[in-house]
Parts: C-alpha cells; structure tokens; sequence
C-alpha cells in the first residue's frame, strides 16, 4: 500500500453515529478483529478481549441498557473513569467545540436537554448499527496494557474504514458494565474497556457528514534541537 493510500483511511476514519440496516458478513468482522490483533503490546501478551453481539442478543442488549437509561435510577456507575471529575483548558474547549458541531449538525438548540438526552440515547442502540463489539481486558493487568488495547481499538476502527464500513468507539457503555457482563456472560476478571458500532453508515445522516476539528502541531508538538557538545 502506498503512504497516500493509507494516509486516506487514516483522514475518512471517522465517528459514525448513524448506520443503516445493512448486515456484515461473520467472515468480514472475523478479518477485522484478525487485522487488529496485528496491534503491538508488552511482552506480546495481547491483552483485548471482544465479545461480537448481533441479532436477537444485540437486540436484548440494547432493550435492557436502554430501558436501564430511561430509569436513571443512579445505579449504574462505572467502574474506571474515562473523563475528568472537572475539565480544564485546552481539554474544556475541544470538549465544547465537538458538542457544538454535533448538536449543530443535528439542529438541536443550546440548552434543549430533551433532545440532547435524547441524542445520548441514541449510543445505547449504537446508533443502529446491526454489529456491537463490546472490548474488555482483565481488570488485573496495569496501566501498560490499556495502552496496548487503545494500539488494538485503533487498529480495529482503520480496518473497517478501510473495508468501507463505519464505527463508533462509545465510552458511554462503561456505565452499564454490569448489564452487559451479565447478557454476554464476562468471566469474573473481565473488565470493559469500551464498546464499537460497526456497520454500514447512513450518507444521508447529517451527522456523519462532520469533520472534527483537530488541533495545529504547535499546540501538541515540541522539537528539541540537539544539545550542544563541549
């Protein structure tokens, strides 16, 4: 492959956040997942877990964690924290900038939290998507091999690209972990990391048609000159 053609998958990755009903071949998700595990991890331990949810068992999932979300009964939490308890600069204003450009696509007003909840809800049925791959790892290795799992999770999203599907990494599931390892049966050291929508996406949805703005080098990028010799 040459550098422009990989460079391609690498800009046309995106978050879809809207699929249509389109089935994916068991033998195209089985050479996602293999292309994935080409990921580089410590010691070569490989340390992702994927459980693949789709039909009736997708179906079940979605009902209880949407019915759960309708409840708000406070109950469910997660186990590891994904954001900040408090944002602060430069993070607080990218966080700002994407929910404006997504509520803005969807023409949903600043302060309309129906809709805003609403749109929330939508990750619990991941968007339409007629695949969920649900990534776990055991909760007792460190630091290292969630590392190694995101090496993993951005292989996965960049060979689906590159097959022309769409995908949605959603840390929103973290919450419900506890439905979740119940319907697909999590061994008792399983811990999720996060979900994936992954399907065919809708070309008429607005909102897969925003490109998010990502920050210069110089906000991110420091070059150090040689040290001097004596």
């Amino acid at each position: 492959m040459s550098a422009a053609a990989f460079d391609a998958i690498i800009h046309a990755r995106k978050s879809t956040r809207a699929f249509l009903p389109v089935p994916v071949p068991r033998a195209v998700i089985e050479d996602i997942l293999s292309l994935a595990a080409r990921a580089p991890s410590g010691n070569n331990i490989q340390p992702w877990r994927v459980h693949v949810a789709t039909g009736p068992v997708l179906g079940r999932v979605v009902d209880e964690v949407c019915t759960a979300f309708d409840t708000a009964d406070g109950s469910h939490v997660a186990e590891y924290a994904y954001y900040p308890t408090e944002f602060f600069e430069p993070y607080l204003s990218r966080r700002r900038r994407i929910g404006g450009d997504l509520y803005g696509a969807l023409g949903i007003a600043k302060g309309d939290r129906e809709r805003m909840r609403s749109q929330l809800r939508r990750n619990f049925e991941f968007f339409g998507a007629p695949v969920a791959l649900i990534i776990t790892i055991d909760r007792r290795l460190a630091q290292g091999s969630w590392l190694d799992c995101g090496m993993f999770i951005q292989n996965l999203l960049l060979a689906a690209t590159s097959r022309g599907l769409g995908s949605c990494a959603q840390a929103a599931w973290i919450d419900y972990h506890r439905i979740l390892g119940r319907l697909l049966g999590f061994d008792p050291q399983e811990q999720l990391v996060c979900a994936i929508a992954l399907g065919h996406a809708d070309p008429q949805a607005p909102e897969n048609a925003l490109e998010t703005v990502r920050a210069p080098l110089h906000e991110f990028v420091r070059f150090h000159p040689d040290a001097a010799c004596d």
